[in-house]
């Protein structure tokens, strides 16, 4: 007997198969880049006020212990020197370094697919962070944390859609060497992942070992200049109020080497910046724009990242809360004082103060980054991963916070109000004559991915299908999900003849 099909099942099977296709990047509901800033917790005013404060204070109070090279460059663009060693701003110099700043970065990943446009309220978010310890789920523990376990990060971050970007989130605490440690770090996050890495450099010195790497991965400098896909984490400052020596060296040195920059201004809230919400903006924001002046006079529109990270402290104990209301509002203040300023921003969410992926690990990283994407923070650094206030950080978590992210973007896209998703002609069609539901019509199915987004291991079936699924957890799936990630070869990983040149120039600790 002959089976029959008719044209209008034909039609379903096309459809369906359309939909099970991987969308075009311009078509998914979500993406990098997405344009936040609908939230806007200060007002015109209030920014004004901060923008005022920040200049007195760096006309009146200006920042201390800048190297004799720092001295050079900002007394030099105009700052000044008093007889007490600070180097104080006139206003005229900071707004003067804000017009003429660098506006127009792109931070290149090793993959152009993986470019990050920092224009206007472009939102992106990645991992950072310096913790030193990995978080073992299957233990319930902490032990220090490796570079295997840095480039496990790399490799996992490199298959997730809603990481964009990654700064390394761990310390190599298994390299006693110094040198060999930053170098180390380059290399294992490089050879995990194609997209923008961000990394620091504990010792000026060895700022030129790490570049010349840099070099024989991009294929030699001018290549590198061309696309520097690794930036400078610079905390150049030490708040309240004073320059970090040291860092300002290895500052200066990344941007003659071409390296963009991320200015890092980290202050705690009640102890080393103001306790108020406001106050500890306006000394990030301060402290920010001397930076701006600095990276300036050293090279004009050299690509800096506008780094205000100040955090929360909870002031009964001193303990940080990365977790806290408190600190999803310092971010959403600062990343609209970068859009004040009209100038490429970064700072820091998604922290989670809770030691493993939990409920309350869940609120803490949500709220803070749904808050910095929909104030339109371009760089949204420490947003999956991070735990214990920083000081753990936890594969699984990285992948269940890909789910969460992803949900954070779809935020940040919003509502689009047109004549198609008003829907009037829907409304009518189907309660006029039609099934008088939207169930399979035409604009449910054609809409169902470009509007929605569908998480990985977020679970939506019933209590009755999740018993008969063998109760899942949530957890035990992402650890499912990352021994199939570290079971593949890592897809950013160089040819054999680049990586023996490589292990022949420096001692790489990562098992070939």
């Amino acid at each position: 007997m002959i089976q029959r099909t008719t044209s209008r099942s034909g039609g379903r099977a096309a459809r369906r198969a359309a939909r099970a296709a991987p969308l075009a990047t311009h078509l998914r509901p979500i993406r990098p880049g997405l344009s936040g800033g609908t939230y806007a917790p200060l007002t015109a005013t209030d920014m004004d006020n901060i923008h005022g404060a920040a200049l007195q204070a760096l006309e009146e109070i200006g920042l201390a212990d800048a190297p004799a090279s720092g001295v050079a460059y900002l007394t030099g663009a105009g700052a000044t020197q008093g007889a007490d060693g600070r180097i104080r701003f006139p206003r005229a110099l900071v707004e003067d370094t804000i017009a003429r700043a660098n506006r127009s970065i792109t931070l290149c990943g090793r993959d152009p697919e993986h470019d990050l446009d920092l224009s206007g309220t472009r939102v992106h978010y990645g991992t950072a962070g310096a913790a030193v310890h990995l978080v073992e789920v299957d233990g319930r523990s902490y032990r220090e944390c490796g570079v295997q376990d840095l480039h496990d990060a790399a490799r996992i971050a490199d298959t997730l859609q809603n990481i964009h970007f990654v700064q390394r989130p761990m310390v190599c605490r298994d390299i006693t060497d110094n040198l060999e440690m930053d170098v180390n770090s380059i290399y294992a996050c490089c050879a995990g992942t194609t997209k923008h890495i961000g990394t620091s450099f504990s010792d000026p010195a060895f700022v030129k070992h790490g570049v010349e790497l840099l070099h024989m991965i991009a294929g030699g400098e001018d290549a590198w200049r061309a696309r520097p896909f690794v930036s400078n984490t610079n905390c150049f400052v030490v708040p309240p109020m004073k320059f970090a020596t040291e860092s300002c060296e290895v500052m200066e040195a990344c941007i003659k080497a071409g390296m963009p920059v991320l200015l890092l201004s980290a202050g705690m809230a009640g102890a080393t910046a103001p306790s108020t919400v406001a106050g500890a903006i306006v000394q990030a924001v301060a402290e920010c724009l001397a930076g701006l002046v600095y990276v300036n006079a050293v090279r004009p529109g050299h690509p800096a990242v506008f780094g205000t990270w100040p955090f929360g402290l909870d002031l009964r104990t001193g303990a940080m809360t990365g977790g806290s209301g408190e600190q999803a509002l310092l971010t959403a203040g600062c990343a609209q004082m970068h859009k004040y300023y009209d100038l490429p921003g970064g700072a820091a969410a998604g922290i989670a103060d809770s030691k493993l992926p939990d409920m309350q690990a869940g609120w803490e990283q949500m709220c803070s980054n749904v808050m910095a994407g929909l104030a339109g923070l371009n760089m949204v650094y420490e947003a999956a991963g991070m735990h214990a206030s920083l000081l753990g950080f936890c594969h699984e978590s990285l992948i269940l916070g890909d789910d969460l992210i992803g949900q954070a973007l779809r935020c940040v896209r919003g509502i689009e109000v047109n004549d198609e998703t008003l829907a009037v002609d829907q409304i009518r069609e189907v309660c006029l004559g039609g099934p008088g539901h939207y169930l399979g019509t035409e604009q449910t199915l054609g809409r169902m991915q470009q509007d929605h987004v569908y998480p990985t291991f977020g679970d939506r079936t019933s209590p009755k299908e999740w018993d008969e699924l063998g109760k899942p957890d949530l957890v035990e799936k992402a650890t499912a999900r990352k021994h199939e990630i570290l079971a593949q070869r890592a897809a950013a990983r160089f040819d054999e003849t680049l990586d023996a040149a490589i292990r022949a120039r420096f001692a790489i600790h990562l098992p070939a």
